[in-house]
């Protein structure tokens, strides 16, 4: 853990592009060149399995090239599941192709939006919703997934996205967490979908999970799971910290919280920056602790309670 107990974030990932990485005796990964700034060098696509059957998590977004590395990793395996973690379009609409040339399911918790807290308006960022995504097998909290030698449990863990899941291995105690935790960047919180306060309460089930690794779809693996949440936790905190001692001084844009907060971030990501800081507003004003004369929104102007 940092020395302001944030998480230690790791920026010496590497893989190569459509290669099946092995991770560990039942997990390879296959790496889509796909690198953004919300993304960082790409998507990670899991092949779970190594006797008769597979199972793929977050196929990732509909480039061919990448499908076409994941069917060589598969080989003459059978691919007999297809789970997705969460919609968005790095991480789920391959798998409509990936079914077409696998027969395998789609599973995941459902549509976009399914589980959303009504009463919130906006735009999604970051990647961006796959909005067309259409599961055959709806998962919910505690249902399990299972094939040659592997057990896959779901675990609902709304926050980044309302329908976000992970997947815990129960052979190697490992959890696939999606976007949920990652290890060299903090996740994003965009209203309408993602909410603060589910966020944190998720993060804490993990926790209780009491896992030996987490897998994120982007970036290296988490081998200390525990002291690394309770860093992002922190980290939270402080972020919230940050914004009630701003509001200390006087009403606040969202736009003005940024550029004080975030001065020192890529300019780039200062509109996920922005969806995050609303999330912290809504939770603080669902707790008493500020207000803005109304429903809270982007535009806003905020004042302490």
């Amino acid at each position: 853990m940092a020395k302001n107990g944030s998480p230690d974030f790791k920026h010496d990932f590497s893989a190569r592009y459509g290669e099946a990485e092995r991770m560990s005796p039942l997990v390879a990964r296959v790496l889509c060149k796909n690198p953004s700034p919300y993304t960082y060098t790409g998507t990670g696509t899991y092949l779970v399995g190594n006797g008769k059957n597979l199972a793929v998590v977050d196929p990732g977004p509909t480039i061919e090239s990448h499908g076409e590395a994941l069917l060589a990793a598969i080989g003459d395996k059978t691919l007999s599941h297809i789970l997705v973690t969460h919609t968005h379009m790095d991480h789920s609409p391959l798998s409509g192709w990936l079914q077409q040339k696998t027969g395998a399911p789609i599973h995941a918790f459902g549509a976009h939006g399914a589980g959303r807290r009504a009463g919130l308006e906006g735009e999604d960022v970051e990647a961006g919703a796959d909005k067309s995504f259409k599961p055959d097998v709806l998962l919910r909290d505690g249902d399990q997934i299972s094939g040659d030698g592997w057990t896959l449990k779901a675990v609902h863990t709304p926050g980044h996205t309302a329908n976000h899941l992970c997947f815990h291995l129960q052979e190697e105690n490992t959890l696939f967490v999606g976007d949920h935790i990652m290890g060299w960047a903090t996740t994003v919180i965009a209203p309408p979908d993602g909410d603060m306060e589910d966020y944190l309460a998720s993060l804490k089930k993990v926790i209780d999970l009491k896992v030996d690794k987490l897998a994120p779809t982007h970036g290296p693996w988490i081998d200390t799971p525990d002291r690394f949440i309770r860093g992002i936790i922190t980290h939270r905190r402080m972020r919230e910290g940050q914004i009630l001692k701003r509001l200390e001084k006087g009403p606040r844009t969202i736009d003005m919280l940024v550029s004080e907060m975030y001065k020192d971030v890529d300019p780039r990501l200062h509109p996920a920056a922005a969806r995050s800081v609303l999330a912290h507003l809504i939770a603080l004003a669902d707790g008493g602790r500020v207000q803005c004369g109304g429903q809270p929104t982007l535009g806003a102007s905020y004042e302490l309670a």
